[in-house]
């Protein structure tokens, strides 16, 4: 693949930043153009865990996918009922859902690691607490 000149300076200098090699910033950049062009409404932004989906003018997908899974409903009413919950559009969680059903794994890791770093600083708040209420 060639690239001009600007474009290859602005990804040398965004490698740089982020501390990864170049050819790796490319293969995740393109890997997300991709997604972004089959998933309309999906973004990528980057944060202290890495860089995931979202919606473009929402919440990460992990945190709709959370919410669509604790509701009791199935189908239409499921897709309802999470936009009620979350103030998100129809449209919203559709594009949230879709873009779960090709990307699953990814999601679900997602929410699992959310889960387990909310049980770790529930845990230390505990100790916390039985420290000051001694």
């Amino acid at each position: 693949m060639r690239l001009d000149s600007d474009t290859f300076d602005r990804l040398d200098q965004k490698s740089r930043i982020a501390g990864r090699p170049r050819s790796e910033l490319a293969k995740t950049l393109l890997e997300e153009g991709l997604r972004m062009d089959s998933h309309p409404g999906i973004v990528f932004r980057s944060g202290p865990a890495g860089r995931r989906p979202g919606l473009a003018a929402g919440p990460d997908v992990w945190e709709v996918i959370r919410v669509f899974q604790g509701v009791e409903s199935r189908g239409e009413d499921a897709i309802r009922q999470t936009a009620d919950h979350t103030g998100l559009t129809l449209a919203q969680v559709r594009a949230a859902v879709r873009y779960y059903a090709d990307f699953k794994g990814e999601i679900d890791a997602w929410i699992e690691r959310v889960g387990e770093e909310a049980e770790r600083l529930e845990a230390s708040w505990q100790r916390e607490q039985e420290i000051l209420n001694r």
